[in-house]
């Protein structure tokens, strides 16, 4: 990952090239691989040089969410808010399934920076401008994003490969049939058969979600 000599020319260092390099580290290798010294030797610089650029490690990790974040599909201030909502949460999906490390950031550090201010921003403008309170659409951001996030850390560390479902499946099967548990068991013949494919659903429990938050704005109800 060391910038070759023609390159090293060609870019300057600056704060933007440094958390670039610190999110392909992270891709390639994962969060806990990420030092100042690694970052510094993929780049090509001594580890001094990007104490002009960021303070510490810890101003690297939240510009990196930062970056990753400033990536996701904005929603339209003034759009279907349902409409604009699915949007939003569809990109930050394939966005952060795209950088498996960013999620659990997100959920663990406080993060001011520009990209997740306008990011928070627009959405909570989107939701006001349909008519939600700026009180009531903070919480259905809270409510979508622990949607989107759960269900990622989910994915992410599903231990069967989705492909496989159907045979795991398979596989228990005589288990199942000697226990107690008629539900599950009736459940796996359907994944079983192709009946069911037993994935869970992103778009299912998002649909969910919105359709129970139009009932609190004020339109829907009439007033």
């Amino acid at each position: 990952m060391k910038l070759s000599k023609k390159a090293k020319k060609k870019q300057t260092l600056s704060r933007k090239l440094v958390l670039e390099f610190a999110i392909r580290i992270a891709d390639e290798f994962g969060l806990e691989k990420l030092s100042m010294r690694h970052l510094a030797s993929s780049l090509g610089v001594e580890a001094m040089s990007l104490y002009n650029h960021v303070k510490n490690k810890d101003e690297v990790l939240d510009g990196m969410v930062d970056l990753v974040i400033s990536k996701i599909t904005l929603p339209r201030i003034g759009g279907d808010w349902k409409l604009e909502m699915i949007i939003r949460a569809k990109s930050a999906r394939e966005i952060l399934i795209l950088h498996p490390w960013a999620t659990s950031l997100i959920v663990s550090r406080m993060n001011v920076g520009e990209g997740m201010m306008t990011y928070f921003d627009t959405t909570l403008g989107c939701l006001h401008a349909a008519g939600f309170s700026l009180q009531t659409a903070d919480h259905i951001i809270n409510t979508i994003d622990s949607h989107i996030y759960g269900f990622i850390l989910q994915e992410l560390n599903f231990p069967i490969d989705p492909n496989d479902y159907a045979k795991q499946a398979e596989s228990f099967m005589p288990l199942l049939e000697l226990s107690p548990f008629s539900h599950i068991t009736n459940l796996g013949k359907e994944v079983v058969s192709g009946k069911y494919n037993g994935i869970h659903d992103f778009a299912f429990g998002l649909n969910l979600i919105l359709d129970g938050l139009e009932k609190l704005r004020p339109e829907s109800n009439g007033s």
